[in-house]
């Protein structure tokens, strides 16, 4: 589709925002924005319970979305030009989040992002595959929409194929490093029985509201469709990867080293951190959490009967069998023991909790080799579904035990499910700020939330303490290591190097987690500083509120607007203090 059908498009998607509106001026700005979004993103709309566009899929090409871009650019100048100070309190905030958001989709597509869209464990392919679980089936409507956005895919996948080779002539491409095995995460979708596709599984069954004649007429179109374009797209990406992506590749790492490298890894750094940094106050402040972490480190050990040096016990913990489980369902179980636990540790610490429950799940096999120990995968409120505390079982002996409860802690309860089910569930706020994400603020309550897991008393032995002391260190060297490796010109075996020398992770994570850093440069500096801001806020409430200080609604505060920027909750945490 060419700009100025994009431009029309996208015009006619927000023609909702009229004047007759009765909402003030600044939420029917909101409203309209949120349309926009909406219609340029179905994938987005989707997942957030607008279904108006479930049977599209977005444009990607350069002009697509410099039109898009250009849009955006309106209403960044629209914005500016409304009275800040006259707004209420929660609208303020608002604006502040929302004129966020606009700069940093602009300037990602001023940056050319687009020419990568994949990360080492992700990408557009991978996140398509995950559109059975994520759709709503409720009707033949529904049905009828899945297929449409199948049919839709080939266009889809093509334009990202052209947005990478437009990489690979500039340079703007993902390290040929951490592309060994990739071909895995496509490989997956591309079957020679339909039946055994990804894709199939909604066709497998269906609700009463879809009459038998319907039935028969959808499966017959599921069929054709993922055979005839959804596999052909799939294995036309596997070809391009191999045979021209991965050849063509960067032999360097860092981000720093692409075209306009520099400035754009300055960005990531705030945009990630949300707070005015540079990679060397980052790398600096790196350095002293490992060693403010390494001196408890050593506190733990001398608890326990071992005898030698750290390197030694770091040694014995990647070694001995006891501290590894023996079966996927021994993990599992394990995980879901840990999670049902902290559940009903939860009313201590907080006086609001989320309606949508969660389940424990293993990673999905196709992504398992490369992916990190566990993750959170959210689900809308309207769907079928709970959301999903997903647990690696795949290469067992890379699975240590002392490590699941503060992995428990951050993915689950009181991590990331608790803080999005919460937000998804904040009636009062806008839609994008119930749906939104801001890294530093998500990660930085996971991590704290492995820290609250102290109080919760879910480390009981020195072994699991030391786990989440490996896991804070971690964080911790992520600090040390993204802005090395991508400011200061590691290589990757000196990354994982260090890594190895002050965690107790095991080596195949350390190979994982390093990979992930280098595809996704940035990202892994939200974690520690997140964290540390949480804790800074919470010493200074407690002081300033003395007997007046209660857990709870500290957590509730904190809370209470979504995941907003640091700045913003540090405004948020000092009103929260007053009398």
């Amino acid at each position: 589709m060419g700009r100025l059908a994009v431009v029309s498009l996208l015009l006619g998607a927000i023609s909702c925002g009229g004047s007759s509106s009765p909402k003030p001026a600044f939420e029917r700005f909101v409203d309209e924005w949120w349309a926009f979004e909406m219609a340029v993103d179905p994938l987005r709309a989707t997942g957030v319970g607008e279904h108006r566009y479930d049977d599209r899929l977005p444009f990607v090409l350069h002009d697509s979305l410099a039109a898009i871009a250009a849009k955006r650019s309106e209403f960044a100048k629209r914005l500016v030009s409304i009275d800040k100070s006259r707004l209420d309190r929660q609208d303020r905030v608002s604006y502040d989040m929302l004129a966020v958001e606009l700069d940093e989709s602009i300037k990602e597509f001023e940056f050319g992002a687009e020419r990568i869209p994949i990360l080492v464990d992700d990408g557009f392919h991978i996140n398509f595959a995950r559109q059975p679980s994520q759709f709503r089936f409720a009707s033949a409507a529904d049905y009828r929409n899945f297929l449409g956005r199948l049919a839709s895919y080939p266009r889809f996948s093509r334009e990202h194929i052209a947005n990478m080779r437009r990489g690979l002539e500039a340079g703007f491409t993902m390290p040929q490093v951490v592309l060994d095995g990739y071909g895995a995460t496509i490989s997956g979708q591309i079957v020679d029985s339909i039946p055994a596709s990804t894709f199939w599984k909604p066709f497998a069954t269906f609700p009463p509201t879809v009459t038998t004649d319907s039935q028969a007429a959808l499966i017959a179109e599921a069929r054709r469709v993922i055979g005839d374009s959804v596999v052909p797209a799939y294995r036309e990406f596997l070809r391009f990867m191999e045979a021209e992506y991965r050849p063509r590749a960067r032999v360097s790492i860092g981000a720093s080293e692409l075209p306009d490298g520099r400035r754009y890894y300055d960005w990531l750094v705030r945009k990630f951190t949300t707070l005015p940094l540079t990679a060397d106050s980052v790398h600096r402040l790196g350095l002293a959490e490992v060693g403010r972490i390494r001196a408890e480190m050593d506190k733990v050990i001398a608890t326990t009967a071992f005898r030698g040096s750290f390197g030694e016990f770091l040694s014995f913990l990647r070694t001995d069998p006891r501290f590894y489980p023996k079966t996927p369902t021994e993990l599992l179980s394990m995980a879901a023991t840990l999670a049902k636990t902290a559940d009903g540790k939860l009313p201590a610490l907080f006086g609001r909790l989320p309606r949508q429950p969660y389940g424990v799940e293993p990673v999905p096999e196709e992504l398992a080799p490369k992916y990190t120990a566990g993750r959170y995968s959210g689900a809308p409120l309207e769907g079928t579904r709970a959301g999903a505390y997903w647990v690696n079982t795949y290469n067992l002996p890379s699975r240590p035990l002392y490590v699941l409860p503060a992995l428990t802690l951050h993915e689950a309860v009181p991590g990331h499910h608790l803080q999005n089910a919460l937000a998804k569930e904040l009636d009062n706020l806008p839609a994008f700020r119930r749906h939104g994400y801001v890294n530093a603020f998500g990660e930085g309550w996971g991590l704290y939330s492995e820290f609250l897991g102290i109080e919760m008393g879910m480390y009981r032995t020195p072994y699991e303490q030391f786990g989440r002391l490996t896991y804070e260190m971690w964080r911790a060297c992520r600090l040390v290591v993204d802005t090395g490796i991508h400011a200061k010109g590691w290589t990757r075996d000196q990354a994982m190097k260090y890594l190895a020398d002050n965690t107790a992770l095991s080596l195949h994570e350390i190979r994982t987690e390093t990979d992930r850093y280098i595809s996704w440069p940035g990202q892994a500096l939200a974690y520690k500083l997140g964290e540390l801001k949480i804790r800074e806020l919470r010493v200074m409430a407690t002081a300033k509120m003395g007997p007046r200080f209660d857990l709870r609604a500290f957590h509730d505060a904190v809370l209470r607007n979504g995941a907003v920027p640091l700045v913003v909750l540090e405004a948020e945490i000092e009103r929260f203090t007053q009398p």
